[in-house]
């Protein structure tokens, strides 16, 4: 075999080195550390509640506006490293959104807003909300029995600091946790009353255990009718039956007329806010629920009625969320006439999710507008009849007059020939 020429040879030379230099490189590549990929508990949490927002959130084009994907990874840059680093991560991750009701809960909120559902809590009874800048923290209403509204704390106030911590700087969950505590124990709140001109003034509430009692009733005499007063103040899970049991009660002794109460109810389940309207309408249109994909899903109102007779609803700015939608039923199908002040103004449904490690996450999942198509996020529903200022500070009980005057309505507009 004849040696290959001088240029042949130093050809092939450089195509032997280069496909070494090729080989090394591609050695380098295989034999190069990756990155680490395994995440901790901490931050698999983080991860997961990234995902389960991505999942679930009502507006995703929120998500292309804040960057959604890099917060998550921005939120894995830091070091976490246990739970409660999990909790910034994910509060921080999820403040962008600008929404106030999605938010991490961390264990004890967590198990509180549960309670809360279930029917009973342990605290001072305020049922709060953030304020129209989205910080301040104001007083949705007192707990009817609660150590709150026996100090007459009133809808509207402003709570500006427990036991000497802003609740601006707090925020909601956690203002709400300091109020929370066993029963007997005290707490030091500032609270400025509604009103322009209103000074602050600090009060020592003393904790206890508030009984929700979702669900009150009583027969009410007026002006020879006898009438059925039911009030709702939250919507828990023994709201329908509870309901259920009042009306067939009404029914045994003769009512001609409900006052349906729903002052001061913040909302809560809203399956029994529907469940509700289903007792006191036929067939007719509840709500309609809009997703993240803009798909309206209406719920409507099975056949048949628990009580088919006249009615009126006594609303204020405590009635809120699900209890809006049953007020907003009620008056949009012509079914009874709201009596009182303009509501709160929630039109955003928000579903609990487990994070598995005792704390949650509250998402929003959809909007809602009433049967004619009214949104009433931030604008509430406007009464039909304005009852006169100031409001009782006692609803349901002794020398409450907004009660007084639905009674008197009841029976000259819709009972008395």
């Amino acid at each position: 075999m004849s040696a290959p020429k001088p240029s042949s040879f130093h050809r092939i030379l450089r195509r032997a080195r280069a496909l070494a230099v090729a080989l090394l490189l591609c050695a380098g590549l295989w034999l190069r550390p990756g990155p680490a990929l395994a995440l901790n508990d901490a931050q698999q949490l983080v991860v997961a509640a990234w995902r389960l927002v991505n999942q679930s959130y009502v507006d995703p084009t929120r998500f292309e506006t804040v960057h959604w994907r890099r917060l998550r990874q921005k939120a894995l840059e830091h070091p976490i490293e246990t739970s409660a680093e999990a909790y910034d991560a994910i509060a921080a991750m999820l403040e962008p959104l600008g929404d106030p009701y999605t938010r991490v809960l961390r264990p004890d909120d967590y198990r509180a807003l549960r309670a809360t559902t279930e029917g009973s809590v342990s605290g001072v009874g305020l049922q709060l909300s953030l304020g129209g800048d989205g910080q301040g923290i104001v007083v949705i209403a007192p707990l009817d029995g609660s150590p709150a509204a026996a100090a007459g704390i009133s809808s509207g106030s402003e709570l500006l600091e427990v036991e000497g911590e802003a609740c601006r700087r707090l925020g909601l969950e956690a203002t709400a946790a300091q109020l929370r505590g066993p029963a007997g124990t005290s707490v030091l709140v500032r609270i400025r009353p509604p009103g322009p001109s209103a000074e602050p003034r600090e009060m020592l509430l003393k904790r206890q255990r508030v009984e929700l009692q979702p669900v009150r009733s009583r027969l009410v005499e007026r002006d020879g009718h006898r009438l059925g007063l039911l009030r709702i103040n939250q919507f828990s899970e023994p709201v329908p039956a509870g309901v259920r049991q009042a009306l067939e009660q009404f029914g045994n002794s003769g009512v001609e007329g409900v006052i349906l109460d729903l002052r001061n109810n913040s909302g809560g389940l809203v399956e029994g806010g529907v469940a509700v309207a289903s007792a006191f309408l036929d067939a007719e249109p509840i709500v309609e629920t809009v997703n993240r994909e803009g798909l309206s899903e209406r719920r409507q109102a099975a056949i048949g009625q628990l009580f088919s007779g006249p009615m009126v609803t006594l609303v204020n700015g405590g009635t809120a969320s699900a209890s809006e939608i049953l007020a907003g039923a009620l008056q949009d199908d012509g079914r009874s006439p709201l009596l009182g002040s303009r509501t709160f103004g929630k039109g955003l449904i928000q579903t609990l999710i487990n994070l598995g490690d005792g704390s949650g996450l509250a998402v929003t999942v959809a909007r809602y507008v009433t049967p004619s198509g009214r949104d009433i996020q931030h604008q509430g529903i406007a009464p039909d009849l304005e009852l006169p200022q100031p409001e009782p500070l006692n609803p349901g009980g002794q020398d409450d007059s907004w009660l007084e005057l639905a009674a008197e309505q009841l029976v000259q507009d819709h009972i008395s020939p």
